[in-house]
């Protein structure tokens, strides 16, 4: 295992500032009884305060905040709710990532679990995060347990809750173990030990390969003799794409298949300009298409035979096309409300209700377990599919994506040209702004204000505010900002009918809330 980078600065939490003052020379002063206690007791608090469960479950800065203690603390939690909402005699089941001592944080919240009395499963190698939801799925137990922090950087780990339906946890779910994890908190873990006896091992690989072996026609997909790089940028789904495609002589190539907890440099991230190691691939060896995935398996990126970037909302007009179109499958869909408006468009020439939701995919699955969703997604690269989960998974998608170009004898590129003739040319952008105090609020407020009636050469013709503000600008596209609910961060997206005019308003609204 490789070593953990040092930070470039001392860590915040106590037990880290604690060891930084053994450090200087004011370390070796004595410091009274009642003093050690109080210092003592100020590191635990800090380190409880880092503890925040959402719905996709915790983050934390690895050694910091995203401690042994804290992982107990939340694996503790998550057991007291499955004690009493689930069945827990079904078992929760533990998987992880790629990511530096993930397994070690795995066994240490596969102990805890146990000390309730719960059986366990854990894992017995890294594996994607939707393979960890198909088998709780699969299994019907009563939770499944992710040590991941997904695409975020190097220095980070998580843990993610998965339902005992296959998907992140409800608000309601949340809700509860929140409650039960501000029980723990409050009064402290239990003297109970773990119960070797109640942890097993987990294969999560073979029933995951087992499953998507049937999801495409390989057959129809071998026909047009394709070349594909698959690029698991080093994460959790390593070794698994390459190994269906293998399985069916398809000629594929696998680059960065390497555990590297430092993910060579970049963040685990299928976007620009974390691609560029599969865009250099595809290019040098003449391959068709490179798919590349996050740190847990969960976003799909691409690149095309051209080496163009290939976006998430590409991808989703391409595979909503090809599956109520090509395929005739039944169902609706749904996206988040950042999403390209060409989604709109394949819809309804389809015939099929558009559910538009707020910006997560945890409303996208919660619409899927609620109706005949056949496909959702959101513009960070999480696509989900009825034909598998309510939930995303890159390799899923790129199995599909192969199969459209198998089944049309298109690459991806000729595919985008296509839709773009079909449905006019969407071209998307976003750009995210680290603001003083105060201005975010400023910004939304200067794009709700009815006085703002234009921009540049258009007028403002509408407003939406599902989930930040959505300004249309005559019949060019439209521009939205939505404001960080935690940092002082303003998100701009647009999308019109030409690059270059997608970036001039991308720029002019940057400049103007600067400009607050």
């Amino acid at each position: 295992m490789a070593a953990l980078p040092k930070r470039k600065s001392p860590p915040s939490n106590g037990a880290s500032r604690a060891a930084h003052r053994a450090s200087s020379p004011s370390a070796h002063k004595k410091i009274p009884p009642q003093k050690k206690r109080s210092t003592a007791a100020v590191s635990a608090a800090r380190a409880q305060a880092a503890i925040k469960f959402g719905t996709d479950g915790w983050r934390g800065l690895i050694a910091d905040d995203f401690t042994f203690d804290n992982v107990r603390t939340v694996a503790h939690a998550i057991a007291r709710y499955v004690v009493r909402a689930e069945q827990p005699q079904h078992g929760v089941l533990i998987g992880y990532d790629t990511r530096f001592g993930s397994e070690r944080f795995a066994r240490a919240a596969a102990e805890a679990v146990s000390a309730t009395g719960t059986p366990v499963w854990l894992a017995v190698q890294a594996a994607p995060t939707p393979a960890l939801s198909l088998l709780v799925r699969q299994r019907r137990a009563a939770g499944g347990i992710q040590i991941t922090a997904s695409h975020n950087p190097f220095q980070w780990n998580g843990m993610k809750y998965k339902a005992s339906y296959g998907s992140s946890a409800s608000p309601a779910i949340v809700a509860q173990i929140e409650a039960q994890l501000d029980k723990v908190r409050r009064d402290g873990l239990p003297p109970l030990p773990p119960q070797e006896k109640l942890i097993h091992s987990l294969d999560i690989h073979t029933p995951y390969l087992e499953t998507l072996d049937k999801l495409v026609d390989w057959d129809r997909l071998r026909t047009p003799k394709f070349r594909f790089v698959v690029d698991p940028m080093h994460g959790a789904g390593r070794g698994l794409l390459i190994e269906l495609f293998r399985r069916h002589q398809i000629e594929a190539l696998e680059i960065r298949g390497t555990r590297d907890p430092l993910f060579g440099g970049v963040n685990p991230e299928p976007i620009e300009p974390h691609v560029e190691a599969l865009r250099q691939a595809v290019l040098e060896g003449n391959y068709d298409a490179g798919f590349a995935l996050d740190g847990d398996a969960d976003r799909i990126g691409a690149i095309d035979a051209d080496g163009a970037f290939v976006t998430p909302h590409q991808i989703f007009a391409i595979l909503l096309w090809h599956l109520a179109g090509t395929r005739k499958l039944s169902g609706e869909v749904a996206k988040t409300f950042s999403t390209t408006k060409m989604i709109d468009k394949i819809a309804a020439k389809f015939q099929r209700k558009l559910w538009e939701t707020p910006i997560g995919f945890k409303y996208i699955s919660d619409r899927m377990l609620e109706g005949d969703i056949l496909l959702g997604g959101e513009e960070s690269g999480g696509i989900g599919t009825k034909l598998h989960l309510p939930e995303r998974d890159a390799t899923v998608n790129a199995l599909l994506l192969a199969e459209v170009m198998a089944w049309h004898g298109k690459r991806l590129g000729e595919l985008v040209a296509m839709l773009h003739r079909e449905f006019g040319e969407h071209h998307y952008g976003r750009i995210d702004l680290a603001l003083r105090e105060g201005q975010k609020e400023k910004a939304i407020a200067h794009f709700v204000n009815p006085k703002f009636n234009r921009l540049i050469d258009w007028p403002v013709v509408r407003r939406e505010d599902l989930d930040g503000i959505k300004v249309y600008l005559g019949d060019v596209g439209w521009v939205m900002v939505r404001a960080s609910g935690t940092e002082r961060m303003l998100r701009i997206y647009a999308e019109t009918t030409r690059p270059e005019t997608t970036r001039r308003v991308l720029d002019e609204v940057a400049s103007l809330v600067k400009s607050l």
